[in-house]
This record gives C-alpha cells, structure tokens and sequence, in this order.
C-alpha cells in the first residue's frame, strides 16, 4: 500500500506546484492520476520513488518512509518499482537487449544466460519477441513503448509508474498499449499508477482517478463518477481531453 500524506512541493521561483496532497493507493489496484499540464502528476510520481524530496508530508510505502531511508534502502525500494516514462527513454546507443537488462546487470548478481531467458521473456510479454538486438531508432513510437514497458517489467516489480503512457501514439496504437497495460497488470497482479491526460486510457484501464487540481487531490472517484461528474473542474476537463461529452451526476470528495 503507498499512503501520500500531505505532500508539499514548491521549486525555484516560488512555484508551489504540489499543496498538501494526500492519497491512498490499495495493493493490487490501478489508478489514474489526472489533471491539467503542470499540475504536478508527474512530480507525484518521482516523491513516490524517491527521486524528489518533499518539502513538506511523507510517503509511506508497505509502512517504509520513503524520504527518510538510507541509500541502500532506498535502492532496495525503487527495485520493487518498474517505472515506463514518457519518452520511453532507451538509449540510443544500446541495443533492445542491453536497454532491458540494463538494471539486471546494474543491481542483480545473475549471469548472461539467466538475463538473456529474462529479456526475451518480457519481450514475448509485451507482443515482441525476437528484436532483441534491434536499435531504439529501428522501431516505431509504440514498439519502443512497448521496450520501455519490458524493462519496467524486468524485476517483475510489485509497483508499476506509467507517466503519459500513451502521449505521442496514434489512436490505435494507444489502445494497443492501454491493453497491453490492463493485461500485464492483471496477470502480475500489480499495484499500477498511471498519470495520464488521455481520458480513453483511463476509461479503458483504471480502477479509480485521483484528480489534482490547485497542487491538491481534488476529486477520487470510479472512471464511470468521472465520465458522469457534474462538477465543472472536472466537466471541463475531460471535454477539453476526451472530447466525450460527460453524464450527470457523482459526488466530489
């Protein structure tokens, strides 16, 4: 379970991007984290990891507190985590096979055979066995997704981030990848957090939606409250994102 408790985040400048958020994610649940650009989804998910140190609040992770471990307890955290990131960011100069293994080289005592069997298993995962030793600029923008998606997979992690998963796809690749996402989160039986603005990924693959909105979680709620919501933060929201003209009625918490 990952508990956000009064999570405050101001950078240079002023800009308090995040003002007291709080949020509890079940084990074994899929949420999506929604909110206009620049509202601080992404931010959350690097507090979550780590990788930001707030300036206020904690995040519990399995009852640790993730600002407040040593480094190699941290680093034994993040292990549990597999994290996709927008631009899928693979690295150019390595093939498919050394981008996925990478972090089972880095922090695993496990030898050339064992990693190749793990690479071509996560491979065979995500709908693409056999490119192990093709290029990133070999493949197209929702092949590469998919490769980042194996390498978040390699440690067969308990939490899996996914931020913008499908920006800069076309629609059918984006769905390919939304199911994609759904299938591999309930054969692992994942805890997932999806920060996304694509309302389809949402309806499509989410047990619930956090909103933030004013750096706060303004709204949780079943994708079918979202999609109903009378509230106008989120009406407008989801007609400028969505283009799906919402229904009546949920409440606001």
């Amino acid at each position: 379970m990952i508990e956000i408790r009064n999570l405050h985040k101001s950078f240079d400048g002023g800009q308090h991007v995040l003002r007291g958020v709080d949020l509890a994610i079940e084990t074994g649940e899929t949420i999506a984290i929604i909110g206009q650009s620049g509202c601080g989804k992404s931010v959350l998910l690097k507090h979550i990891i780590g990788l930001l140190q707030p300036d206020e609040g904690e995040i519990i992770v399995d009852g640790e507190n993730v600002h407040t471990l040593n480094t190699a307890d941290l680093y034994a955290l993040r292990s549990r985590f597999g994290f996709l990131f927008q631009g899928a960011a693979l690295f150019d100069s390595l093939s498919v096979q050394e981008n996925i293994s990478l972090g089972l080289v880095e922090n695993h005592s496990l030898g050339e055979n064992e990693v190749r069997a793990i690479v071509e298993e996560k491979l065979e995962l995500v709908g693409l066995s056999g490119i192990e030793n093709k290029r990133p600029s070999e493949l197209s923008g929702g092949m590469r997704k998919r490769v980042g998606l194996a390498r978040a997979l390699a440690s067969n992690p308990d939490y899996l981030l996914y931020d913008e998963p499908t920006t800069g796809l076309d629609p059918v690749t984006s769905q390919q990848i939304d199911a994609l996402i759904a299938d591999i989160t309930t054969k692992l039986n994942a805890t997932s957090i999806v920060v996304t603005h694509d309302m389809f990924s949402v309806y499509a693959i989410v047990h619930r939606v956090a909103m933030i909105h004013e750096g706060r979680v303004y709204y949780t709620g079943t994708p079918a409250d979202v999609r109903s919501s009378s509230d106008p933060v989120i009406s407008r929201f989801i007609n400028r994102f969505s283009g799906i003209a919402p229904q009546h009625s949920a409440n606001r918490q």
